[in-house]
């Protein structure tokens, strides 16, 4: 997640003073207001259960008013000191820390702590109601959609609830994965925007879990429904043969059935994410880019209109920034946030390349391949997916208030006949297809020739020093390569005068290197 503080305000007290509020913003997005007061609240805090040691710099206290020099270099410190504290897996992932945001976010929204009830949607549409409080954190309310379903508890923490915007055309994009920190009914309420929607879907990235889902029926159900979604929208690819056997399983309600064939087709299990720019395998180029499978996916069109399609692996990327651009002056509402999501990433035994692309979604970008380093972890040592804590807010949910049922979605329509038929599915690429610009002559390089273009119709090659079963580079390789930083994260903060936009970046360091190849 993208924290800042971008900008202040003068605010008027209750005795008719005024003082100066500090506007945390989230992925670009303002999430509360808060004095000074309130920060060093919550460092002293911080402090008293973690000591000086491990807490990031704090400004100090003034005696006099600031001036407003002094008043914008204090935001610059306390931005510094939020990013810093939230990119610290003990301070940032703190109960202190979370319910200092839930509370403040609150606050500066102005909704007070009441009995209401929130609308959360299935991958179908279906609608669930449920009965919460207002200030519900995110595993209260995703606990409560789980009692409403009868989802067992130990399979609430294989989902998640995401924000989601649904335009007027049908299509969705995803804003974010509603975190710990925030309150989802005051977070979806404060856009005021019925465009915008919390959707229940599945967190996790290795189809492999799916099998823990199906031997449930609710759990069943709610993939069921999600992967009938996704092929829909065009998310998940099908060709005529694919989907005439696909609507037959789903006419004999073989759900099962209908997910294993699923499976096999391209794109199952990805997020697919808006049109934006890239700069590969040129500067300024279109791009759809998709993720999962343990990859960002690229769908580039080129400046002669050819289309091309490629795949980043996550192992293979060092590490990865969030840049964001945001206005130097003081006024909101002039311009939106711009933002960046940059990896590095080894093209060859010897080359590290930046990539970049631009993009409102880069957070939720940041976020998938964050999580799916996780799951590479997790699988590594042998763990599953963690079990949700059991929470139940009064005691006021109980099963007999369970929907008990997931409504099946209608049988799959025919393919959209203005989409080009797909006759073949590309192989996974174990590394970037998209090359043919480079004049190196290492035998590394994945040249123009792996990669070819008929229409919509791809044949990808796998890279013949790297294949399916064995996707990682060379440990030793790795090692000898890459100069690993001890310290995990850094930021850095640039001012470009030219544009008259203060970027703010930083950069969480990569390393799954280490951790995979760890003897």
């Amino acid at each position: 997640m993208h924290f800042s503080i971008p900008e202040t305000e003068v605010q008027s007290g209750d005795n008719g003073s005024t003082y100066v509020a500090y506007n945390i913003h989230v992925n670009g997005v303002l999430h509360c207001r808060v004095r000074f007061s309130q920060l060093y609240g919550l460092h002293e805090q911080l402090r008293k259960e973690y000591g000086n040691h491990v807490l990031p710099h704090f400004p100090p206290k003034k005696i006099f008013t600031l001036t407003s020099t002094e008043v914008e270099q204090r935001r610059e410190q306390l931005e510094k000191y939020i990013q810093s504290v939230r990119q610290d897996s003990v301070l940032g992932g703190s109960e202190t820390f979370n319910s200092f945001l839930r509370k403040a976010q609150q606050e500066t929204q102005q909704i007070p702590t009441q009995e209401v009830q929130l609308e959360v949607y299935l991958s179908n549409g279906q609608k669930v109601k449920v009965n919460i409080f207002s200030s519900d954190q995110t595993e209260d309310v995703l606990e409560a959609v789980a009692a409403k379903l009868d989802l067992p508890d130990e399979l609430v923490g294989y989902f998640s609830l995401f924000l989601i915007r649904e335009g007027g055309d049908g299509n969705c994009s995803f804003v974010r994965k509603l975190q710990e920190f925030e309150l989802p009914y005051v977070s979806v309420s404060s856009l005021k925007n019925s465009e915008y929607k919390i959707v229940l879907r599945k967190s996790y990235w290795d189809s492999m879990y799916d099998n823990d889902i199906m031997e449930n029926r609710v759990g069943l159900n709610l993939l069921y429904v999600q992967t009938v979604s996704d092929i829909e929208r065009g998310w998940i690819l099908v060709n005529k043969e694919q989907h005439r056997q696909l609507k037959s399983l789903q006419e004999k309600g073989s759900k099962k059935e209908f997910i294993g064939l699923a499976q096999t087709l391209k794109y199952y299990g990805y997020i697919k994410f808006d049109p934006c720019i890239t700069d590969f395998p040129d500067k300024g180029c279109h791009v759809i880019v998709s993720a999962g499978n343990n990859e960002l996916n690229f769908h580039v069109k080129l400046p002669n209109d050819q289309v091309k399609e490629g795949s980043f692996k996550v192992t293979r990327m060092r590490c990865w920034r969030v840049t964001s651009s945001v206005p130097l002056t003081n006024s909101p509402g002039k311009t939106e946030t711009k933002l960046e999501l940059a990896f590095e990433y080894l093209m060859s035994k010897d080359r590290l390349q930046w990539v970049t692309i631009c993009s409102s979604q880069a957070i939720m970008m940041s976020i998938s391949l964050q999580a799916m380093v996780d799951e590479l972890m997790v699988k590594k040592s042998g763990g599953s997916i963690k079990k949700m804590s059991k929470k139940r807010m009064n005691g006021a949910l109980r099963r007999s208030d369970s929907q008990q049922a997931v409504k099946s979605p209608p049988l799959l329509d025919s393919p959209d006949s203005s989409r080009e038929p797909i006759l073949k599915l590309s192989s996974k690429l174990s590394s970037v297809s998209i090359r043919g610009i480079s004049t190196s002559n290492s035998s590394n390089d994945i040249s123009a020739n792996d990669f070819h273009v008929t229409g919509l119709d791809y044949d990808c090659s796998i890279s013949p020093r790297y294949t399916e079963d064995n996707e990682l580079p060379n440990p030793q390789e790795v090692k000898n390569l890459l100069s690993w930083e001890r310290g995990r994260n850094r930021r850095r903060t640039n001012i470009n005068t030219e544009n008259q936009c203060c970027r703010l970046s930083y950069c969480k360091e990569f390393m799954a290197y280490k951790e995979i190849f760890k003897k």
